[in-house]
């Protein structure tokens, strides 16, 4: 028999009583979460969110709407417009996240963090992006499994959500699900889930010690910038120039590290940015046309 407790003791839940808002698709994972949080003595508020873009986008809202109201939970349904086309995948994650809110959790489980790693690695990320998911209240289910979240379904009797779209081969995760991941199971001739997982938690520890050391660099000191090993100096000017959560590319990080080299005056970055050596000083301009 399903031992709930056993599944709490492996999360990563506030403190009882807190107020927590949890993304709920209606599927599996979303559905454990809502139930174990519940379980953890929070106070929760199920989120669903209708992309509206397929036929069956009313139908997901219903279900979702029977689970809650079956786990005595409330549930807000916010509509987001996303069409069909170029980027899709990455247009309809960014809607959710603007829907959910920044402090809303989510059901993403120790199979989503593999995926994670391996799309990062294909994108050539660094010990950031190939750190994958922070564990904590945010993800608070990272340590389960598919497997766990579907238990935890039927232990409720609950008959979750199936989002073809999970199917669908354009989308580049899916193909790493159903594709890559099998091949990787079979030529380790093992789960290799959990190893990308651990190889994810080890770069995590290391980059948030160097991310540690690069936060004592003064990203606006010419010399400062200049006189640091590489791989500091290159991680504070990356912070320093994100926006809205948005790191500029590594090209544009180099540029500006030749301006505080004093190898060029000026350089363009991305986001419409304009970085520029006044005497030891770099000072960032906008390169947008004001109105007027």
């Amino acid at each position: 028999m399903l031992d709930l407790g056993e599944l709490l003791e492996r999360c990563t839940f506030p403190a009882a009583g807190t107020a927590a808002i949890c993304g709920f698709s209606g599927g599996a994972d979303s559905t454990a979460l809502l139930a174990l949080a519940q379980r953890a003595g929070l106070t929760v508020t199920a989120v669903h969110v209708h992309h509206g873009l397929r036929p069956s986008a009313d139908d997901d809202a219903d279900v979702a709407a029977a689970t809650a109201a079956s786990l005595g939970i409330a549930l807000r349904v916010e509509r987001v417009d996303v069409g069909d086309g170029p980027n899709l995948e990455a247009r309809a994650r960014a809607a959710r996240r603007g829907a959910l809110g920044p402090d809303a959790m989510t059901g993403h489980t120790l199979d989503d963090q593999a995926e994670t790693v391996l799309l990062a690695l294909l994108r050539g990320a660094g010990a950031t992006g190939l750190g994958a998911m922070s564990p904590g209240w945010r993800h608070p289910i990272l340590s389960l499994r598919r497997s766990d979240t579907e238990a935890v379904c039927t232990h409720l009797g609950i008959i979750p959500a199936v989002d073809p779209t999970n199917d669908d081969r354009r989308f580049r995760r899916n193909r790493v699900r159903h594709e890559l991941m099998p091949l990787l199971d079979d030529i380790a001739a093992r789960d290799v889930a959990p190893l990308l997982a651990r190889s994810a938690e080890l770069l995590r520890r290391d980059d948030v010690f160097l991310e540690e050391l690069a936060a004592q660099i003064d990203p606006t000191d010419a010399a400062d910038v200049a006189s640091a090993p590489g791989v500091l100096a290159a991680r504070a000017i990356r912070m320093w120039l994100t926006r809205d959560g948005y790191p500029p590319d590594a090209a544009a990080v180099a540029r500006v590290i030749d301006v505080a080299r004093g190898q060029t005056t000026a350089c363009e970055v991305t986001g419409g940015m304009r970085v520029e050596r006044r005497e030891n000083t770099l000072q960032i301009f906008s390169t947008e046309p004001t109105s007027g």
